[in-house]
C-alpha cells in the first residue's frame, strides 16, 4: 500500500467516524472523499478480498442479499453493501468500513452490487472472481437507453477483469447475444414442458441477436425470459449448469422449488425472485458452498429495502414494494395479486434522477390487471401524482374511486384509515426514501434506510 493509499484511507475512516457519529448517516460521501484523494485506492482497499459482483438491471439488491446470507455459511469473514451505495464511491465506503490495520488468515470475501454503468469504474481496480448478471430489461431511458445499451456497458466493465466468470441468466436472449473475453456459465429454468409460443407483442429482446427474426419460445417464465430459439437461424438458449427444475409452492409471500435435485426455500414472493436465489445459488457452489448450507442462508436472509419490505402502523401491515419499469412492475403485480384476502393499493410515483425523469414507463406497464384483484381502495401519491392518476384512470379505474394524497405525511394518516389491514405500496426509489423517512420521523421504524 502506497503512502497515498494510506493517506486517503485513513481521511475516509475518519470521514465516516464523523458522520456517522454525529449525523447518523453518510453512506457514499466518504467514498467521494477518499477517490478524490487517491484515484486507485480501490485497488488497494479490496486487493485482500475475493469478490462477487452482482448487476444488471433488476434484482441486484436481493440477489446481493441473498449470496451474502449464502456464502456466510462457510466464509463467516464477509462484508457487502446493504444500504444500496452501488456506485463507485459507495463500494469504496463499504470497503472503508470494514477496513482493519490488523492482518488476518481467514479467507476474506465481498459480495457486491454494483449499477450497471458503474461496473466499468469498479473493475478498473477491482478484479472479482465471478461477475453475477441477473437480467437486462428496459429501466432508465433518459439514463441508460435501449437494454443493448445498457448490455454493453456491463460487457465492457467485465471484460476489464477478464479471468472474471460471467454467471449469467441463460433464459436472457440478451447474455448469449455477443461474445465476451470471459468464460461463461448459465443458470435458467426448466420447469415446464416445451411448447410452442412467442412473447407478447410489448416485450423488448424479442428479436434473435444473429439473423433478427422473431424469437420463439418452448416455455416462457416471464416478459422475454425463456426457453428460446430461432427457427431460422438455429440460434438458442445455452447450456444450463445450473437450473430450476420445480415450483413446488409460490405464492405472495414465499416460495418452494427445486434446484439441481435439492429443495429450497425463500421467504419473499414472486417468480422473479426465484431466479435471484437461483443466480445466489449458482455463486454458492461455485463457492464449493453445500446445498445444506445455501438452504440455511436462504432461511436466514431477510426482506431488504423496498423488497416485499413488511412495515406495522398500527393495527395495519404495510407491503412496500420498489418498483422502477415495466417488467418488475408487472411482476410485483402477479405476486399481490396471490394474495388471498383483500387490500388496499396505494402507487406513488416520482422522477427525480434516481428514479429515472422518464415516466412514460407505466404506459407500458400492466395497470390494467388491477381491474381483476380483490383491491378495497387505491390511492395514489407521489411527486407526480397527476401522470399515476391518469394511467389508472385509462387501466379502468373509475376516477371517483381514486384516494388522491399527494403528500408523503398525509399518506400515512390514510394508510391508518385504509379499509383493510394489508396495504400494498408500490413506490419509485426516491418514493420508499421520503416514505421511510416519515416513517421515522413519525417513529414507525428506526432510521430513514
Amino acid at each position: 500500500m502506497s503512502i497515498r493509499n494510506a493517506f486517503a484511507i485513513m481521511v475516509g475512516k475518519t470521514t465516516r467516524w464523523g458522520l456517522h457519529t454525529f449525523f447518523k448517516g453518510g453512506s457514499s460521501y466518504p467514498g467521494m472523499i477518499t477517490q478524490k484523494l487517491d484515484p486507485t485506492v480501490l485497488g488497494a482497499l479490496s486487493k485482500d478480498y475475493e469478490v462477487v459482483i452482482v448487476t444488471g438491471t433488476n434484482g441486484k439488491t436481493l440477489t446481493t442479499a441473498l449470496t451474502y446470507q449464502v456464502l456466510k455459511q462457510k466464509y463467516p469473514d464477509i462484508i457487502t453493501n446493504p444500504t444500496g451505495a452501488n456506485m463507485l464511491q459507495g463500494i469504496i465506503s463499504t470497503f472503508l468500513q470494514h477496513h482493519s490495520y490488523t492482518k488476518n488468515d481467514k479467507k476474506k470475501v465481498a459480495i457486491l452490487e454494483v449499477d450497471e454503468a458503474s461496473l466499468v469504474h469498479v473493475t478498473k481496480y477491482v478484479k472479482p472472481k465471478a461477475i453475477v448478471f441477473t437480467n437486462v430489461f428496459r429501466d432508465q431511458m433518459d439514463r441508460y437507453g435501449e437494454i443493448y445499451t445498457t448490455y454493453q456497458l456491463m460487457v465492457d466493465g467485465a471484460a476489464l477483469a477478464p479471468d472474471a466468470l460471467i454467471v449469467s441468466n441463460g433464459d436472457a436472449p440478451i447474455f448469449n447475444s455477443k461474445e465476451t473475453v470471459n468464460k461463461r456459465v448459465y443458470f435458467g429454468f426448466d420447469h415446464l414442458p416445451d411448447g410452442e409460443m412467442q412473447a407478447h407483442y410489448n416485450t423488448d429482446g424479442v428479436l434473435c441477436p444473429q439473423c433478427h427474426h422473431i424469437l420463439h419460445y418452448k416455455f416462457i417464465s416471464y416478459s422475454n425470459l425463456g426457453k428460446y430459439y430461432c427457427p431460422h437461424c438455429g440460434f438458442k438458449r445455452p447450456e444450463l449448469t445450473y437450473r430450476m427444475t420445480d415450483i413446488m409452492k409460490m405464492d405472495h409471500q414465499s416460495s418452494r422449488f427445486v434446484i439441481d435435485g435439492e429443495p429450497f426455500e425463500i421467504m419473499i414472493g414472486g417468480q422473479y425472485n426465484i431466479y435471484n436465489a437461483l443466480a445466489a445459488y449458482s455463486i454458492g457452489r461455485i463457492f464449493d458452498v453445500t446445498p445444506d448450507e445455501i438452504r440455511t442462508g436462504f432461511q436466514s436472509a431477510k426482506r431488504v429495502f423496498g423488497r416485499q419490505e413488511i412495515i406495522n402502523i398500527d393495527d395495519k401491515e404495510i407491503t412496500v414494494n420498489l418498483v422502477k419499469n415495466p417488467v418488475g412492475l408487472n411482476q410485483v403485480l402477479d405476486m399481490i395479486a396471490r394474495d388471498p384476502e383483500p387490500f388496499s393499493l396505494v402507487s406513488i410515483l416520482n422522477a427525480n434522477a434516481a428514479d429515472g425523469t422518464d415516466v412514460s414507463w407505466i404506459w407500458d406497464a400492466d395497470y390494467e390487471s388491477i381491474t381483476d384483484m380483490n383491491i378495497k381502495q387505491i390511492t395514489v401519491s407521489g411527486e407526480r401524482v397527476e401522470d399515476i392518476k391518469i394511467r389508472l384512470e385509462v387501466a379502468g379505474v373509475p376516477e371517483e374511486d381514486l384516494q388522491v394524497v399527494p403528500g408523503i405525511a398525509d399518506l400515512i394518516t390514510s394508510f391508518k384509515n385504509a379499509p383493510t389491514k394489508k396495504i400494498h405500496v408500490l413506490a419509485t426509489y426516491t418514493a420508499v426514501l421520503q416514505l421511510r423517512k416519515e416513517l421515522a420521523n413519525q417513529h414507525y421504524i428506526e432510521g430513514g434506510m
